[in-house]
C-alpha cells in the first residue's frame, strides 16, 4: 500500500493503478489520473475487445489487459467500475488471487448492495476497501465517452465503514481531489437513500415519461416538437438502460420508498389539477421553483443544448488523393435487418455481433421495440434480442416510422400480414415516393388486407384480421426483398409459401431462416417454407457489407498506386456481382482468407489499381450488383472504351432514380453518359470539377466522393445527410486510407 502518511496538501503518488471496466465513469477516472501524473502507470482491464482497442489510443490507459489477475498484479490502488449487479463476479476473482498490497474503491451507485457482496465474498469488509460514489456522469456511455474533467466540480460520496483504514481512506480521497472533484463522507444507508431520491427517481421517471409518450398515437409529432424542458428533463433517458436496471434492482427498498412518496404527491397534484386548485398548484410550484434555486448554487450543472434546426450537409471532394492501407468497413445492412426481425421472433435470446449502427438499420429495430420487444444495444455492433416468439409481437401504440428504410417496409409489410393487430407503415419524404404494389399485390393473394397510398405507395396500413394462405409465387422480376417479404409472409401463411425467382438475387433471409433453426428448402430458382416451425435464438457475426465495401473497391481501382485491404467482408453468391464486373473491366481484386461465419460466406478483399477497359454488363450479373451501380458508374466513366447497363430497370425505383441522377451528374462532371429505359451508356473520359446533386441518396453521394479520386477538380456534392443510413462515418474511414473529402454543414 502507497505511504501517505503525514501527507496533507501534496497529493500521493502511485506506482501502478488499475481500473476494472473502461466505460464512462471508469474511463474518465483512468483518463484524468493518468493526465494528473499522479500514477507511474495506468492500467485498464475490460471484457469488451472493443474498449480495449479503443483505450490506449483515445489515451484513457497506458496498457489494457482482459485477464483480472494480470491486470490487478502490482496494484497499488483498484478501481471497480464495473455494473453493480456485475460486482460481486469481480470480488470473487480477487479474492481467489494471492493476497494483494493494494486499495479497492468502487464507482457503484448503491453502495448497500456493494457492501453486502464484499462482505459475503470476503466474510467481512477488509479495511483497504473503500466504497464510492461520483456524482457525475452523462447520457452518453462507453470508453469512447470517456473525459478526464468529467469528475471537475462534481460531488464524490465516500462511504467508509467503522473498521475502514484511515489511510486507505485517504489515498482514495486525495485521487478524486486531484481530479478536482468535492469529496464528501457519508453512511451507506443515508447514501443509498439521497440517492434513490436525487438521482435514481428522476431517471426512472425520465425513462416512465419517453416511454409512455413514445407509446401515444401521436409520438412523432410529441417529440418533433419538443422544447426544451422537456429535453432537459428526459436528456437522462438516454442513459445506459442496463446500467439503470441494476441500479434499481440493486437500491430496490430505498428506490420503492421515494416512489411511493412521489406517487402520493403526484397524486394530490392530480387532484389539485382535477379541482382548478390554483392555490395549492402555486404552492407546490413556488417551492419547487424555490428549492430549484437554491440547490442549483450548489450542484454543478452542465447545459444540454441541441439545435432544433436541421441543417444540410455537403461532401467537398477535392482531386486526387490515395486509397491505401487495411479497413474494415459497417456491418451489413441486409443482414443486420433480418437479425433484428428473425431475433424478435425467436424463441430465447438472440446475440448480434457486427449490427450496422446506421438510420435505417436502426429503424427496423425500433419497429420492433414499439411491438413489445425488449432489445439491449446497440453498443460498438453488439445488440441483445429478447426474443418473443412468432406469435408475441404486440399491437404497437401508433403508427411504425421507418424513415428512409425501403427494406425495413417491404419486409415487415409481410411479416406483419400474419398478425393478429393492424398496423400503418410510413416513412419520411423519400421513402413515401416508393412504390410497394410489388410487395402488395402477392400479400393480397395470400388474403392479407393491405391498402397503400397513391399509386401503391406508403403509407402501407395493414390489418390484422386476415388468415393467410400459402402460395406458389412467381415473381415478375428479380428482388431480394419481394421475395423475402412473402418468405416471411409464409411464416404465418397455412400450408407451404414458394417463390420462384426469375434471376438469383440476394438470399440472407433464407440463410438466416436456416440459422434459427427454420426449415428451408430451395430447390433452383424455388424457395419453399412450411408454417407450422418456431425460430430458435441463435448468435450472429454480422459481416462487413459488400455494399459499403463496393465504394473502396472502385477507388482502388481507378487510383494509380492504390493497395487495399478490406476485412471481414460479406462475399455471399448472390450479392458478388460487383466483384464479377470489376475484374470484367481489368481489376485487380484478390480474395484471401475465406471463411463461413453464422452461415454466410466471408473473405479479407485486396484491391490494387488496375487500368480499366469498358464492357457490356452481362445480363446475369444485374441483380448481383444492383446496389452497387451507382459507384460502378465512376469505374465505367474512369475506364477507357464504352460501358454498356441493360435490363435495370429496378435502379429508377430505388432512393432516387439512380439511372437518371447519375447520368446528370457524370454529365455535369464532363462525362458522356446517356441514360436508357433499363439502363445506361458510358464512356469512359476525364473528370472534370463542379457541383452534383445527389437528391438524398447515400449511394450517389459517396459515389461522386470516389469520382473525386479522378476528377481534374473539386466536386461539391450536395444533399448528403442520408449517408448516415448505411454508412455512418463514410468521411471518416475514407480520409483515414487517403481520400480528400470532408463534410460541410450549413444551417
Amino acid at each position: 500500500m502507497v505511504d501517505v502518511t503525514g501527507v496533507s496538501s501534496t497529493a500521493p503518488t502511485i506506482g501502478r493503478l488499475t481500473v476494472v471496466g473502461l466505460g464512462l465513469i471508469g474511463g474518465s477516472f483512468a483518463k484524468g489520473m493518468r493526465q494528473s501524473g499522479l500514477c507511474g502507470e495506468v492500467v485498464g482491464c475490460d471484457l469488451d475487445p472493443v474498449s480495449r482497442r479503443q483505450a490506449v489510443p483515445l489515451g484513457v490507459v497506458d496498457r489494457v489487459v482482459a485477464d483480472l489477475a494480470e491486470a490487478v498484479k502490482g496494484a497499488d490502488v483498484i478501481m471497480l467500475a464495473v455494473p453493480v449487479l456485475g460486482m460481486r463476479a469481480v470480488l470473487e476473482q480477487l479474492a481467489g488471487l494471492p493476497q494483494q498490497n493494494a486499495v479497492i474503491t468502487d464507482v457503484g451507485s448503491t453502495k448497500g448492495a456493494v457492501v453486502k457482496a464484499v462482505e459475503e465474498v470476503f466474510g467481512e469488509v477488509p479495511s483497504w476497501f473503500v466504497p464510492g460514489h461520483p456524482i457525475a456522469g452523462s447520457e452518453k456511455s462507453g470508453v469512447e465517452a470517456a473525459r478526464a474533467d468529467l469528475f471537475k466540480h462534481h460531488k464524490v460520496i465516500l462511504t467508509p465503514l467503522d473498521n475502514t483504514c484511515e489511510q486507505a481512506l485517504t489515498l482514495v480521497q486525495q485521487c478524486w481531489q486531484a481530479l478536482q472533484a468535492d469529496v464528501e463522507q457519508m453512511s451507506v444507508a443515508d447514501h443509498d437513500e439521497v440517492l434513490a431520491a436525487t438521482s435514481h427517481l428522476p431517471h426512472l421517471l425520465a425513462f416512465s415519461l419517453v416511454d409512455t409518450l413514445a407509446g401515444r398515437n401521436e409520438n412523432l409529432e410529441i417529440f418533433r416538437y419538443a422544447a426544451g424542458g422537456f429535453r432537459d428533463f428526459t436528456r437522462i433517458a438516454a442513459s445506459d438502460p442496463v446500467m439503470w436496471r441494476d441500479v434499481f434492482l440493486a437500491n430496490r427498498d430505498a428506490v420503492l420508498r421515494s416512489l411511493d412518496a412521489f406517487t402520493q404527491d403526484l397524486s394530490r397534484l392530480r387532484d389539485a389539477v382535477e379541482s382548478r386548485d390554483a392555490n395549492t398548484l402555486l404552492g407546490v410550484f413556488t417551492r419547487a421553483k424555490s428549492a430549484r434555486e437554491h440547490f442549483s448554487t450548489i450542484l454543478a450543472r452542465r447545459a444540454y443544448l441541441e439545435p432544433m434546426q436541421t441543417k444540410s450537409i455537403n461532401f467537398v471532394a477535392s482531386p486526387g488523393g490515395k486509397v491505401q492501407g487495411k479497413i474494415r468497413v459497417p456491418g451489413d445492412k441486409s443482414i443486420s435487418h433480418r437479425s433484428i426481425m428473425l431475433g424478435s421472433l425467436a424463441e430465447g435470446v438472440t446475440e448480434v455481433e457486427g449490427f450496422l449502427e446506421g438510420e435505417d438499420s436502426l429503424a427496423t429495430l425500433q419497429a420492433f421495440r414499439d411491438m413489445g420487444v425488449v432489445i439491449e444495444g446497440p453498443h460498438h455492433g453488439r445488440v441483445t434480442i429478447n426474443g418473443v416468439g412468432l406469435h408475441g409481437l404486440q399491437a404497437p401504440p401508433g403508427s411504425l416510422y421507418l424513415g428512409n428504410s425501403g427494406t425495413s417496409m417491404r419486409l415487415l409489410s409481410g411479416l406483419l400480414a400474419g398478425q393478429e393487430f393492424d398496423t400503418v407503415l410510413t416513412g419520411d419524404a423519400s421513402l413515401s415516393k416508393r412504390p410497394m404494389g410489388r410487395v402488395a399485390k402477392p400479400l393480397r393473394e395470400m388474403g392479407a388486407q393491405i391498402e397503400t397510398g397513391d399509386e401503391g405507395r406508403p403509407p402501407l396500413r395493414i390489418g390484422g384480421a386476415g388468415r393467410l394462405m400459402g402460395m406458389d409465387y412467381t415473381m415478375p422480376m428479380a428482388s431480394a426483398q419481394v421475395k423475402s417479404c412473402v418468405l416471411l409472409a409464409g411464416l404465418y401463411a397455412s400450408g407451404s409459401t414458394s417463390v420462384t425467382e426469375p434471376a438469383p438475387t440476394r438470399d440472407h433471409t433464407e440463410r438466416m431462416l436456416k440459422g434459427f433453426g427454420y426449415p428451408v428448402k430451395v430447390d433452383g430458382a424455388t424457395v419453399t417454407i412450411e408454417s407450422g416451425h418456431t425460430l430458435k435464438a441463435c448468435k450472429i457475426d454480422v459481416p462487413a457489407d459488400i455494399s459499403s465495401a463496393a465504394f473502396f473497391m472502385v477507388a482502388a481501382s481507378i487510383c494509380e498506386g492504390a493497395d487495399l485491404l478490406l476485412e471481414h467482408v460479406g462475399i455471399n453468391p448472390t450479392r458478388i456481382g460487383v466483384i464479377n464486373i470489376l475484374r470484367e473491366m481489368g481489376g485487380n481484386i484478390e480474395l484471401t482468407n475465406e471463411r463461413e461465419v453464422g452461415g454466410e460466406p466471408v473473405a479479407d478483399i485486396r484491391v490494387r489499381y488496375a487500368p480499366l477497359k469498358g464492357i457490356d454488363i452481362p445480363v446475369d450479373q444485374v441483380p448481383l450488383a444492383i446496389d452497387e451501380f451507382p459507384v460502378l458508374f465512376v469505374a465505367a466513366a474512369c475506364a477507357e472504351g464504352r460501358t454498356v447497363l441493360r435490363g435495370a430497370e429496378e435502379l429508377r425505383v430505388k432512393e432516387s432514380d439512380r439511372i437518371q441522377v447519375m447520368a446528370d451528374g457524370l454529365i455535369a462532371l464532363g462525362v458522356a453518359a446517356e441514360p436508357t429505359p433499363d439502363g445506361i451508356v458510358i464512356n469512359g473520359s476525364s473528370i472534370g470539377g463542379g457541383s452534383v446533386e445527389s437528391h438524398g441518396d447515400h449511394r450517389i453521394a459517396m459515389s461522386f466522393a470516389v469520382a473525386a479520386l479522378r476528377a481534374e477538380g473539386t466536386i461539391q456534392i450536395n444533399d448528403c445527410a442520408n449517408v448516415a443510413t448505411s454508412f455512418p462515418d463514410f468521411v471518416g474511414l475514407a480520409q483515414s486510407v487517403g481520400m480528400q473529402v470532408r463534410l460541410e454543414e450549413n444551417a
